[in-house]
This record gives C-alpha cells, sequence and structure tokens, in this order.
C-alpha cells in the first residue's frame, strides 16, 4: 500500500532553501553564506543539524569552506531554470540577476508547431504568440529560450507580442494581465545536437551538445498558461532538490 513521504530532514531543508537562493542570484559567488551559528538560531535547530545542512551544500559544490573564516558560495556556472527564474521575480519583481540581460530576437504571432500546440491544448495549426529570447551575461550567451502563450493569453497581454523586455518577466505580466495564476510547473529534459541556429545564438561550435528543457505552465484550474522551451549550452551545471532514499 502506498504511504504518504514524510516531511524532509531539517537539514535539508535549511540546504535547499540556501540553495535557492544560490540558484536564484540572491547569493552570488563569493558572498558568505550564514555560520553554523547563525542557521541555528533563525531555523531553531542544535548545531549538528546546521553545521549538516552546510556540509550538504559543501558536497553539492555550491559552497567551500574556507578555514578560519566562514562558507562561502563558489563560482560555479548554473543554469538558471524557470523554476528560479520565477523565484527571484515574485520576490524581487525582477527577473534577471545584476549584470543578466536578455534580447528578444522576435516575438508576435506564429502558427504554434505541434508540440507547443500539444502542450497548450490547441488545435493543429493554430496561431500562438512566441516570445524569443538570448539571455546574456558578462561572458555571453547562456540560455535561448522561447515562451508560447495561445490566443486567449496573446489578447489580453498586448506587451508579449512586442520585442521589448518585459521587467517583471513574462509569466508575472501574463498574471496580472490575465488574472490566471500560475500553480505548478513540468519539465521534460533531454540532449541533443544544437541546430545551426541554437549554435550561432549560443556561441557555440557547430554540432555541439546542448540541454533542451521542455516546460509548461498550469494555473489553478490545472489549464495550460504558457509552454517554454529553453536550450542551454554544455559546460553549465542545472540542480534538483536532493531527496531521501529511506
Amino acid at each position: 500500500m502506498p504511504k504518504i513521504e514524510e516531511a524532509q530532514p531539517k537539514y535539508l531543508q535549511i540546504a535547499h532553501y540556501i540553495r535557492d537562493q544560490i540558484l536564484r542570484g540572491d547569493l552570488r559567488a563569493g558572498d558568505e553564506v550564514p555560520s553554523e551559528r547563525q542557521l541555528s538560531a533563525d531555523w531553531s535547530v542544535s548545531r549538528p543539524t546546521a553545521a549538516r545542512a552546510l556540509e550538504a551544500l559543501r558536497n553539492q559544490g555550491l559552497v567551500e569552506k574556507r578555514q578560519g573564516s566562514g562558507t562561502y558560495v563558489r563560482g560555479l556556472d548554473v543554469n538558471r531554470r524557470a523554476r528560479e527564474l520565477y523565484g527571484r521575480a515574485r520576490q524581487t519583481g525582477k527577473i534577471y540577476t545584476p549584470g543578466e540581460y536578455a534580447v528578444i530576437t522576435s516575438a508576435g504571432w506564429l502558427e504554434a508547431p505541434d508540440h507547443v500546440a500539444e502542450a497548450l491544448g490547441l488545435a493543429s495549426g493554430s496561431r500562438a504568440v512566441h516570445r524569443r529570447r538570448v539571455t546574456n551575461n558578462q561572458s555571453g550567451p547562456i540560455t535561448l529560450s522561447t515562451s508560447w502563450f495561445g490566443p486567449d493569453v496573446g489578447e489580453r497581454a498586448p506587451k508579449l507580442r512586442d520585442a521589448d523586455r518585459i521587467q517583471e518577466g513574462t509569466l508575472m505580466y501574463v498574471e496580472n494581465m490575465t488574472g490566471r495564476q500560475g500553480s505548478y510547473a513540468e519539465d521534460r529534459m533531454c540532449a541533443r545536437l544544437a541546430t545551426d541556429d541554437e549554435a550561432s545564438d549560443l556561441a557555440l561550435a557547430p554540432g555541439s551538445a546542448v540541454l533542451i528543457v521542455h516546460h509548461v505552465v498550469y494555473d489553478l484550474r490545472d489549464r495550460p498558461l504558457e509552454f517554454a522551451e529553453a536550450t542551454y549550452p554544455p559546460g553549465r551545471w542545472a540542480f534538483e532538490q536532493g531527496y531521501p532514499l529511506n
């Protein structure tokens, strides 16, 4: 008989909270993370539990301990996926961290490809609104992504059809304009070779391997609100929640 899973151990909850701050960009490379003493006080846990949370972050390669100084965020190349982008947008009102920016390469109405129409629950050949963007930081392009929205959303959220940046991010803008709130999302991932256009946009050698993420956001009534396809270059890490094995 299946059983309801118990809550995650306290040390993992603390580690995941700090990990999310790192992946959102709230804590950046070189920033000091809270000490064992501070974590123990903030979370009302024992010092050994706080120490185990920091050890979990070190084992994930996200932080490093400096003898006699403290624990600091490591300088890793990390893929900031939709989950982290949404979290930052909801917390700060801005989707990108300092030094990151997006260039919208195309926007407007297009016939939705079959896989997009299926994800959004549209009839084959339906028109949908797309926004294609290349996200950059100081090192160059780091993500290529295209968001798609059904015609009802496209009509009620006109900024989606323009190539100007939407400061708070597309999902929060869509929520504000339509009254439909994102409730949960599903991601599907695979690796494949980059197309010529993807390689060009991401400044990669032809035929480079890339990570592809298909991302669907559902509203409170379980209706698809946004479909996005993101392409990430090789050599950048993506993180998922840790989980107990027992």
